[in-house]
């Protein structure tokens, strides 16, 4: 055998495409997966999705919960969007994000970025902060609406010794939203603080020891290497805050009802009032509707927004 036949190289061996599926076969595979999914596709359907089609069916006609429903088609959209109602409840809703978010996130991450170091009982504090989120939202807001009670809450005593005149908290126009959004922060900080605390600990600490021996500042450690690689964590918290921010409801419906003078009548609170109190069920399913729709396009402006700064490494 000669040493050309020796060193020729190995033929590659091309293999073949499978072969397409007919379409009974691609059926039988799609009732396969379904059999798989229906222990929960079966819950998902009932309790999600046909109330999704009942609700989208009973916004296209007028009913008290009384009464057969009448159908009145695109009657009930065209009403909520001309009514100064339904504009001043999206408004508190965009007030409550504005002021929910960026006080959430900026604590969630300070939580996070103080029990990524090692101390002692790192654990306990990580426990005692999640604490609240699992606690019913009905207990947080009265706790926090007894906290911040204008004539015998600890928040004014605990100000009085410092000679400030506490303000009227959720009793006050002014002051009632900025109590919502101190009692929704405090009880969502620990859900932040561990999707941002995981985030964290995926970073590798070589990023940081190599800019520390470079000269790099504690804050160009943060901001060109901490903040850049956290923002997939951010990224998740942004979005799931601010779905939750539009859902907003237990909190404002246990603390203010959505007074004082209505300075508090977010979205899903107006739904239920529509509903039960002025018994307009169609239009409250319409309105609803409306919301979603407002956060759904909220939701995918973030998702295709986040290829200009999510960096997934």
């Amino acid at each position: 055998m000669s040493l050309a036949t020796e060193q020729a190289p190995p033929q590659v061996r091309r293999h073949a495409a499978p072969p397409r599926r007919t379409a009974g076969q691609r059926w039988r595979y799609a009732g396969t997966v379904a059999i798989f999914l229906l222990p929960s596709l079966i819950p998902l359907t009932l309790f999600t999705l046909v109330p999704m089609a009942g609700s989208l069916w009973v916004s296209l006609h007028e009913w008290d919960l009384l009464q057969p429903m009448r159908w009145v088609g695109l009657a009930n959209y065209v009403e909520l969007l001309g009514e100064e109602e339904t504009r001043a409840a999206f408004l508190h809703t965009l007030y409550f994000i504005a002021g929910y978010l960026p006080l959430v996130y900026a604590g969630g991450l300070g939580l996070a970025m103080l029990l990524n170091r090692a101390m002692k009982g790192r654990n306990l504090f990580r426990a005692v902060y999640f604490l609240p989120v699992i606690t019913s939202w009905v207990v947080v807001a009265l706790m926090w609406k007894w906290l911040l009670n204008p004539a015998s809450g600890i928040v004014n005593w605990a100000l009085g010794l410092l000679g400030i005149d506490g303000p009227g908290w959720w009793t006050d126009p002014t002051w009632a939203m900025p109590s919502i959004i101190l009692a929704s922060a405090w009880k969502d900080l620990g859900f932040v603080m561990i999707i941002l605390l995981a985030g964290l600990q995926a970073i590798p600490g070589e990023y940081h020891e190599a800019a520390r021996v470079d000269g790099a500042s504690a804050w160009q450690r943060f901001r060109s290497i901490t903040l850049p690689l956290l923002s997939p964590s951010t990224f998740f918290v942004v979005v799931i805050s601010l779905i939750n921010g539009f859902q907003v409801f237990d909190q404002v419906h246990v603390m203010t009802g959505g007074g004082p003078g209505g300075a508090t009548q977010v979205a899903v609170e107006q739904v239920y009032k529509m509903t039960f109190e002025y018994g307009r069920a169609g239009a409250a399913s319409a309105l609803s509707w409306l919301l979603f729709a407002v956060v759904l396009l909220v939701t995918l402006v973030q998702v295709r927004g986040q290829r200009r700064w999510v960096n997934y490494g």
